[in-house]
C-alpha cells in the first residue's frame, strides 16, 4: 500500500511540472525531484527520535499524521497545467497532439524511453544496494561504510541541480547520454576501489550521475508526447524503471552468493550503463515548437 501510494504521487507530480514549465523545464523538474530526495534525509532523524521516545506503532502513526498535514494542503495548491485544462488544446511541439495512449505506448520514442530507463535503473540499483556490504568486505568499519551511502545521496541532490541546468542549456537528450556514461564509469570505478577516500570520491561521481539523470526522463517524455497523456506515459515508463531497480539488487546478491565477490556486479553495471547510453542515442530529434521553427532561416 505504501509503495502504491508513493508511485501514485510521482507520475502526476512530474507530469504537472513538465506542463507548467517550458523554457526552464529541466531545472524545474530537477528541483522538484530534489525536494523528493530531501524527504528521506529529513524524515529519517525524526523517525529515529520517535522510535527512541515511543513504540514503533506510535512512531508510524505520528509520521502518517505529519504526512497528511503536509501533503494534503500542498496537493490542493497544485493546479493542472494550462494545456490540460478542459476545453484547451495540447501545446504544439509534441510528436502528435492527437496521439492516443495506445499509440504512445507502442511508439519508438516510448520503447527507447522505457529501455533506457530500465537499463539506467538496473545500472545503479545494484551498486546502491550492495556497496555498503562491499566496503565492509574491503575492511572498512560498518559505520564508515554506511556513510558512503549518505555521500551518494548528498551528491545526488547536487547532481539534480547541475544536470537540470545542463538539460536546459544543452538539451535533455544530450545531458541524459552524458550522465548515463558518467554513471556507468562510476559504477565500474567501484571495481577498483578499496580505500575509504576512494569510496567517497567514487560515491560523489556516481551519486551526482544517477541523481541528476533520473528527473530528466520526465523532460524527455514531455518533448515527445502530448501533455494530456503525460501522466500515463511517465507512470508507464516509471513502472518499467522499477523492474530495473528490482533487478540490480537481486542479481548482485546472486553474484556474491555464486562467486563470493561483488566484482562482477560492478562490471555488469558498467556494461548496463553503457548500454543505456547507447540506447538513449537512438532518441529522434525533438520536434521544433512553432516559435522555434519561425526563428530558423528560410
Amino acid at each position: 500500500v505504501v509503495g502504491a501510494a508513493a508511485g501514485a504521487i510521482l507520475a502526476p507530480t512530474m507530469a504537472t511540472v513538465t506542463g507548467w514549465f517550458d523554457k526552464h523545464r529541466s531545472i524545474a523538474v530537477s528541483l522538484v525531484s530534489a525536494g523528493m530526495g530531501m524527504g528521506p534525509m529529513t524524515i529519517s532523524p525524526f523517525a529515529s527520535w520517535l522510535l527512541q521516545s515511543y513504540d514503533w506503532r506510535t512512531a508510524q502513526l505520528i509520521i502518517a499524521i505529519v504526512a497528511w498535514v503536509l501533503l494534503i494542503p500542498a496537493a490542493l495548491f497544485m493546479r493542472r497545467a494550462p494545456e490540460t485544462a478542459p476545453g484547451m488544446a495540447s501545446m504544439p511541439g509534441s510528436a502528435d497532439p492527437g496521439m492516443t495512449v495506445g499509440q504512445a505506448l507502442r511508439s519508438p520514442q516510448f520503447i527507447i524511453l522505457g529501455l533506457t530507463y530500465f537499463c539506467c535503473c538496473a545500472t545503479h540499483s545494484g551498486p546502491i544496494f550492495h556497496t555498503v556490504s562491499y566496503a565492509i568486505a574491503c575492511g572498512i568499519p560498518a559505520l564508515t561504510a554506511v556513510s558512503i551511502y549518505s555521500i551518494e545521496g548528498l551528491a545526488g541532490l547536487g547532481g539534480r541541480v547541475l544536470f537540470g541546468l545542463a538539460g536546459d542549456r544543452f538539451g535533455a537528450k544530450q545531458t541524459v547520454v552524458f550522465a548515463l556514461v558518467v554513471q556507468a564509469l562510476g559504477a565500474g570505478a567501484y571495481y577498483f576501489t578499496r580505500q575509504v577516500g576512494e569510496f567517497y570520491a567514487v560515491a560523489v561521481l556516481f551519486g551526482m550521475a544517477y541523481g541528476g539523470v533520473m528527473p530528466l526522463y520526465a523532460v524527455i517524455a514531455r518533448e515527445y508526447f502530448p501533455m494530456r497523456i503525460m501522466g500515463t506515459v511517465i507512470g508507464a515508463s516509471s513502472m518499467i524503471a522499477s523492474l530495473g531497480m528490482s533487478l540490480g539488487p537481486a542479481v548482485g546478491g546472486w553474484i556474491f552468493d555464486t562467486f563470493g565477490t561483488y566484482g562482477w556486479l560492478y562490471l555488469g553495471s558498467l556494461f548496463m550503463g553503457l548500454l543505456a547510453a547507447a540506447i538513449a542515442l537512438a532518441f529522434p530529434p525533438v520536434p521544433l515548437r512553432p516559435r522555434e521553427a519561425a526563428a530558423q532561416p528560410a
